[in-house]
């Protein structure tokens, strides 16, 4: 008989409000998957191992606010839990950025199997504060973190996912810079919130996790996608699961603007476009990264040619962006 990994609770980085408490999580086995692993067969061992998961299902989950708050929940089939509760003044808990740290821990009372552990496990949840003069909604994967997803085949993701570590990935230059500068505000002295949408599955989590943190980006919810299931169809009225969770963004905090940043090279532009129209006043700016695509870059440069409702930069460098946010009044010139 092999010996089973220890478990672990991997509690996502949300976001809430002083009276919406708002968690997301997954249970599963701990593979212990080093981050800054090297060599190219133990990094695709790596990148399979966060694949192909051992989920706890249907597990009772306990999180602990402050000292005596206690909220319950179960995994899913696939080791997926969330929580949705009203409660009263959470932002009592939270700390001066507007974050409130959590317990998560295994109802071992329902759990048949033994945990080789330390049954604690930590996670937060993001409250804007209240003097947060606008948010920043951002994607990651070729906005701040160089993929390849507009590259032949898709060669580039392959390669960057499975055999390059998070410790190894490269930020667009000056990106931490900028995400700081906005996040700080015109005062300099502001929390703006930062949240972080992206298409990547929920497996890559704790890898651009680590990305974010190594690389200096201000911290920020990270909210990616299920697995779509095999063969299924769309519906009529579909809308893609980033544009979903924008849209819960927009009308979870109805008093901020906020200021979206991606890329030309998937369906960011289109998007972001049809948001703005869909919540009007409510989009300050929209900065979309070029991606080094001559027919995707003219496709973009089309589809805005003539739109004058938001400020639009289609941004060749960083420093470019800086600049456009500091005539527009969104960062300390």
């Amino acid at each position: 008989m092999f010996k089973k990994d220890p478990l672990q609770i991997i509690a996502f980085q949300t976001y809430g409000t002083s009276n919406r408490l708002y968690l997301r999580g997954r249970a599963l086995e701990d593979e212990s998957i080093n981050l800054e692993q090297r060599g190219a067969f133990k990094l695709i061992f790596n990148a399979w191992k966060r694949f192909e998961t051992d989920e706890i299902k249907h597990a009772k989950i306990r999180v602990k606010v402050g000292e005596n708050t206690m909220f319950y929940t179960k995994t899913n089939h696939r080791g997926y839990f969330i929580i949705d509760e009203k409660v009263d003044n959470l932002m009592a808990y939270a700390n001066s950025e507007g974050w409130v740290s959590l317990e998560f821990s295994y109802d071992v009372a329902n759990l048949r199997r033994v945990i080789q552990m330390n049954n604690k496990f930590p996670g937060e949840m993001l409250i804007p504060c209240k003097d947060a003069s606008f948010g920043v909604i951002s994607d990651i994967d070729d906005t701040i973190l160089h993929t390849g997803l507009v590259s032949i085949l898709k060669w580039r993701v392959v390669f960057n996912t499975f055999l390059t570590s998070a410790g190894k990935r490269i930020p667009r230059d000056g990106a931490p810079e900028f995400y700081h500068l906005l996040h700080r505000g015109k005062s300099g002295k502001a929390a703006n919130p930062i949240f972080y949408v992206s298409h990547s599955p929920w497996n890559l989590y704790r890898y651009l996790k680590y990305f974010l943190s190594k690389n200096n980006f201000p911290k920020g919810p990270i909210v990616l996608r299920n697995f779509p299931k095999p063969f299924s169809k769309k519906k009529k009225d579909y809308l893609p699961q980033k544009q979903k969770e924008i849209i819960n963004l927009l009308e979870t905090y109805t008093h901020l603007q906020f200021i979206l940043i991606g890329d030309i090279g998937e369906h960011d532009p289109y998007i972001y476009r049809q948001l703005a129209g869909d919540y009007p006043n409510r989009i300050l700016a929209i900065y979309l990264m070029n991606v080094e695509h001559k027919g995707k870059m003219k496709k973009v440069k089309h589809l805005f040619s003539e739109y004058k409702d938001v400020p639009v930069l289609l941004v060749e460098t960083t420093e470019q962006a800086i600049n456009h946010a500091k005539k527009h009044g969104f960062v300390k010139a």
